[in-house]
């Protein structure tokens, strides 16, 4: 079977299924062992090396879903994340980030990176001019966000890979929003894709993991770190992991068309300020977002009128769960200012438009008339008024 012909569907299902020739069975067999042989073998494994038979597996089917020559799984996204770059920057390299990143994000660079002599600087828009007057003579790495975390962002991928490709920079994206599904950046020249696999990868709220997906040689200079960071998967997650990926396109397919659905609803409600999701005509960068994406995505947000109680909103709703997290089958709703970005100063997160009634909701796999229903009882139930 050649894989360059495969579809993404039958990529999801079969790439990187481990045969199992003892019982013939139609899935992948779970190898379990932290121990395994060292002589007389072609591979000498040991799970802190990221080489068991189903952490190699699964890789392979992120890899090819990427479309790069190999992927590494960790522990969690932002286990992905700081070992990716600190595997590119060193005491005196500096990184150029884009303006608006998910929390943890933020938060490693700044609270970390002074400790290792790294410098760091945040584009300050989204345009070339912005990432490009940032950049220094010891810049090393340019990392990204699309969509951005919360409020849906589109940068450009091959501005940014150009650009890049120019001053010798590595261009490093957090690809969760989009999952390989939506988005696949290495066809813009992007060079190391990062991802929350917890997130659309996992699908059900129940497994922790990260990925990330590159050339041979970027993997390999990923790997001679992670080995001695630790930040490894236990097979049994991988296993799960891997089960979950074979539904990855029927569910994220299922959550984009959803997600637009609702989108629409909420940017017409009398009771919503604003509604930031990509795939509306109205966002800002709607034309990128259908340049560059195969789809648009699960994930929305949306600020609800300053008159409302936010806190009495999340409390009013029964079917979608005000939860931590995202990209579930369920459909779950948070407060970024509460929690994701929690951790950046006051000052930061208004400087992104990170209010208190910013609302940013996982759309599931749930009918879209119920998920509108359930909202639309709880703006009523706080706002004492009868609205269609």
């Amino acid at each position: 079977m050649k894989s360059r012909k495969l579809g993404i569907n039958t990529i999801c299902t079969h790439v990187g299924e481990i045969e199992d020739k003892q019982f013939k069975g139609a899935i992948s067999p779970l190898y379990m062992s932290t121990s395994y042989a060292y002589e007389n073998v072609e591979v000498k494994r040991y799970p802190r090396y990221f080489n068991t038979p189903n952490q190699e597996a699964l890789c392979k089917k992120i890899a090819m879903l990427e479309k790069c020559e190999a992927a590494l799984i960790f522990g969690s996204g932002m286990a992905a994340i700081s070992t990716a770059m600190l595997a590119f920057l060193h005491k005196g390299d500096h990184v150029v980030l884009q303006q608006t990143l998910y929390g943890g994000t933020y938060n490693f660079v700044v609270e970390e990176f002074h400790k290792y002599g790294i410098e760091y600087s945040f584009a300050e828009g989204f345009s070339e001019a912005d990432f490009s007057e940032k950049i220094q003579e010891n810049t090393k790495v340019i990392f990204v966000e699309t969509p951005s975390n919360p409020l849906m962002r589109i940068t450009d991928l091959e501005m940014v890979s150009r650009l890049a490709k120019s001053r010798g920079i590595i261009t490093m994206i957090d690809n969760t929003f989009a999952s390989p599904v939506n988005q696949t950046p290495a066809d813009f020249g992007i060079d190391i894709m990062i991802h929350s696999a917890t997130k659309y990868m996992g699908g059900h709220s129940d497994i922790l993991a990260g990925a990330v997906a590159a050339s041979n040689e970027h993997i390999d200079k990923i790997w001679n770190l992670a080995k001695n960071l630790g930040g490894s998967l236990s097979d049994f997650t991988v296993w799960l992991l891997e089960r979950s990926m074979k539904t990855m396109v029927l569910r994220v397919k299922a959550q984009s068309k959803n997600a637009k659905k609702i989108a629409k609803w909420l940017d017409k409600h009398p009771f919503v300020a604003k509604v930031y999701y990509p795939g509306l005509k109205t966002h800002p960068d709607y034309a990128l977002a259908k340049k560059q994406m195969h789809g648009s995505t699960g994930m929305l947000s949306f600020e609800i009128n300053q008159s409302l109680d936010v806190d009495e909103f999340l409390k009013s709703l029964n079917l979608i769960k005000p939860s931590m997290s995202l990209a579930g089958v369920e459909s779950t709703i948070l407060s970024p200012a509460k929690t994701s970005h929690a951790l950046l100063p006051a000052e930061e997160r208004k400087r992104q438009n990170i209010n208190d009634g910013l609302l940013r909701f996982s759309v599931g796999i749930e009918e879209t008339e119920d998920l509108i229903a359930d909202m639309k009882g709880a703006f009523q139930k706080i706002s004492k008024k009868d609205l269609v």
